[in-house]
């Protein structure tokens, strides 16, 4: 069977934070329907540090296994290619042994793909969420990560000081309940990740 490993940006510098991002990429891919055959989750805090620790994976791992690397675009993707966008921004080469589908982004941040399913934010926050706060453009990969990030604060900003977006306290919990499916259809970068998942993660043949 196929093994596959994600190096995910996310989860500070704290185990507990790892932790939860661990979990919540964990959920969200398997209600996407990878129940079974799930990928390795590595939360590497820092964006440099995910790249850095993927090389090394990538380096190391057969080729017959599955190495990616998961991070925010930090803002739009004009590039034709997620190496060359990351190349631009971040000065990031690409390794020999990799491949366009060795690498995925989060167009432009993970807060993005939130905005695809404002009634999960709805039932996370509680009654007094104002989700018409939030950025209203259906493709949430237009939308400016500075403009997700405050929309979700502003949003939450009727809930009170101790509900307000806190995005270590939130973010991965908020990441486990989202609809894959609607995060798919408003964010094309989040369906190739889940498309290429699906595609080479094969079921379980029964004995």
């Amino acid at each position: 069977m196929v093994s596959a490993t994600i190096f995910v940006e996310g989860g500070g510098d704290s185990k507990d934070t790892k932790i939860r991002c661990r979990e919540g990429f964990r959920d969200f891919l398997r209600k996407s329907g990878l129940e079974g055959r799930m990928p390795r989750i590595v939360a590497c805090g820092g964006r440099k540090n995910a790249y850095d620790d993927f090389c090394t994976a990538l380096a190391r791992t057969s080729a017959s296994d599955i190495v990616l690397l998961l991070v925010d675009s930090e803002g739009p993707v004009g590039a034709s290619s997620p190496w060359m966008h990351l190349n631009e921004r971040d000065g990031w080469a690409r390794p020999d042994s990799a491949t366009d589908d060795n690498v995925h982004l989060m167009v432009q941040c993970m807060e993005s793909w939130f905005l695809a399913d404002k009634d999960c934010l709805r039932e996370h926050f509680g009654a007094r969420f104002n989700r018409n706060a939030l950025p209203r453009n259906p493709a949430v990969e237009a939308v400016p990560k500075q403009d997700a990030l405050n929309g979700l604060k502003e949003a939450t900003r009727p809930c009170g000081v101790r509900r307000r977006y806190h995005k270590g306290r939130d973010s991965f919990a908020v990441l486990a309940t989202l609809d894959p499916k609607l995060v798919a259809k408003a964010s094309p970068h989040a369906k190739r990740l889940l498309d290429f998942l699906a595609a080479r993660l094969k079921p379980t043949a029964p004995r």
